[in-house]
């Protein structure tokens, strides 16, 4: 009878759709493992044809591929560690979410998800049939649940695998990070343990997919809930764990112990990961940024150089008539802090170009925001032609806060391939301004020093579309603008307990408002890194024709 094993955790970073790419990935993987002695190697969720998916799964020449790509694998499984992998597998004309065991040169074993979630950013039940209830897998002589990550969020699954006679737990993830679920895990993981009163490993993957990222942090308690092992967050990591039976318990002896990121610093390896498996994975030689002189450009270029490197970081100020003075030496110091440099396009050629056109058509109807937006135009046609010259991808800078209220001009300032800021409020933007300043990110490839002058934090925020534009004077105060905002958004609060916080009803009847009808324009704007519960993008699906206002 098996009293211990030895049990590799391959915390890896896949690409959807490449599933050769990641076969090449597993065995890699399983080959480091072998020369560490491992017995079985767990990989995670969908590992073979990355995760999410989405509808790409229902493609039948996928299925094949993926299915071949297993098959491959096992067939190598004749000497050396076994394998636990996640898969797409179609049996019967149903596609399931599977995880297969594959030893001694064949599959030998499937499991199938049971609960597909089906919210937030999550469509599983669009996709994939569930699983019957699942008893343990024999691997290696041992009884092992292998539950499959929404399978834990409730008991029953975990309930049944102990009941049929498991032994201990390996759960295979594809969790996207936000904002303290790591907390969320941990506490399910806790009461899996307590429930079944056996050993639980969470296997995370990590890397960015679209507007996803995945934060990898995985981790296995013993059965008296104490952390054996806890991997490190926002990296790929394999490591080799070690298993005892004591009695009729099985237990992890206790290895390495990784420090997670939390608050802050979190959210900045959040941003980090998500553009730079964008720009990675979609192959762009690099990115372009227009740099204001502001804060929201200014830490759009810090999270680019720090995910990228300075080298791949193209800065553009483009100033018009209305630039200060103060934005110019701004945005030269911060790309000088960046390590980027700084190119300069002068728009007001272009500006008088289109006012010269534009003349006998607006006859005697005064400048307004017309004249504002098509400045913001002209700099999104400048970017859009320095992308499509040099190959790199086109970063827009604008923050949550704006894009709730429709403080942002589309195909202008909108206008690009992806947004680092966009589930980010305008106070977070300057909470990790000021963090960035005093901290140097693990992993980071930008400088160890501050990364813009205090006074691009400190100043009041501009458009610096016409003379003496401050954004105080369309907008309420970014503090309350912002605590209304969470509570319309993330919380999806009723006006009248929002005004029971101390706001003005009319200043929250015209932030609700605002935040309706701007649903156009966010329907329009480019993907970017999910760091809340409720992003603008799968998470919150509103209709952009609405005539629904709260009543209060």
């Amino acid at each position: 009878m098996t009293s211990s094993l030895k049990i590799a955790l391959a915390q890896l970073n896949p690409v959807v759709g490449d599933i050769s790419g990641n076969l090449a990935k597993a065995r890699k993987a399983r080959a480091d493992a072998a020369a560490q002695g491992a017995d079985i190697v767990l990989f995670s969720e969908l590992f073979i044809c990355g995760y999410p998916p989405e509808d790409l799964v229902l493609k039948p020449a996928l299925q094949e591929e993926a299915r071949a790509a297993v098959g491959a694998l096992a067939q190598e499984t004749l000497s050396g560690p076994a394998v636990l992998i996640g898969t797409p597998w179609v049996e019967s004309e149903k596609l399931y979410n599977a995880f297969a065991y594959l030893d001694g040169g064949a599959v030998k074993s499937l499991r199938y998800k049971v609960d597909l979630p089906n919210y937030g950013v999550f469509d599983e039940k669009r996709v994939f049939t569930p699983g019957p209830m699942p008893g343990p897998i024999t691997a290696r002589g041992v009884r092992i649940g292998v539950p499959i990550c929404e399978d834990v969020w409730k008991s029953d699954v975990v309930e049944c695998i102990a009941e049929t006679g498991g032994e201990f737990i390996l759960v295979p993830n594809g969790s996207p990070y936000e904002a303290t679920k790591e907390e969320t895990r941990l506490n399910i993981a806790v009461n899996r343990v307590v429930e079944s009163g056996l050993a639980f490993a969470y296997l995370n993957q990590i890397g960015g997919q679209d507007e996803l990222v995945f934060d990898g942090g995985s981790f296995v308690l013993n059965p008296d809930r104490s952390l054996a092992v806890q991997m490190p967050a926002w990296e790929e990591a394999l490591l080799v764990t070690e298993w005892q039976k004591h009695g009729d318990k099985w237990r992890c002896e206790v290895g390495s112990q990784a420090t997670l990121t939390t608050g802050l610093e979190a959210t900045y390896q959040a941003m980090m990961l998500g553009l730079r498996d964008y720009v990675r994975k979609n192959r762009f030689p690099g990115v372009v940024l227009g740099l204001s002189g502001g804060i929201d450009s200014a830490l759009t270029a810090a999270v680019a150089a720090d995910a990228l490197g300075p080298d791949k970081v193209r800065c553009v100020m483009m100033p018009s008539r209305y630039t200060s003075q103060e934005s110019l030496d701004d945005a030269a110091q911060v790309a000088k802090f960046v390590g980027t440099g700084l190119d300069s396009v002068p728009i007001e050629d272009a500006v008088k170009a289109f006012g010269t056109m534009m003349a006998p058509m607006f006859a005697g109807r005064a400048p307004d925001t017309t004249e504002e937006n098509i400045q913001s135009r002209i700099r999104g046609v400048v970017l859009m032609a320095i992308s499509n010259k040099f190959g790199q991808m086109v970063l827009t800078t604008g923050n949550k806060s704006e894009m709730s209220v429709g403080y942002a001009t589309l195909y202008g300032d909108m206008c690009g391939g992806y947004n680092v800021l966009k589930d980010i409020y305008k106070m977070q933007v300057f909470a990790l301004s000021k963090w960035r300043n005093q901290h140097t990110p693990k992993g980071a490839l930008g400088p160890s020093g501050r990364v813009m002058p205090e006074r691009v934090i400190e100043k009041p925020p501009s458009a610096e579309l016409r003379a003496d534009q401050k954004d105080e004077d369309s907008l309420p105060p970014y503090p309350v603008l912002d605590d209304i905002l969470e509570c319309l958004v993330e919380n999806e609060m009723p006006v009248e307990d929002i005004v029971k916080r101390g706001h003005p009803l009319t200043v929250v009847k015209r932030v609700e408002n605002l935040l309706s009808i701007a649903e156009y324009k966010r329907r329009q704007a480019p993907p970017g890194v999910k760091i809340t519960r409720k992003n603008f993008g799968r998470d919150r699906r509103y209709p952009i024709t609405n005539a629904f206002r709260d009543a209060t």
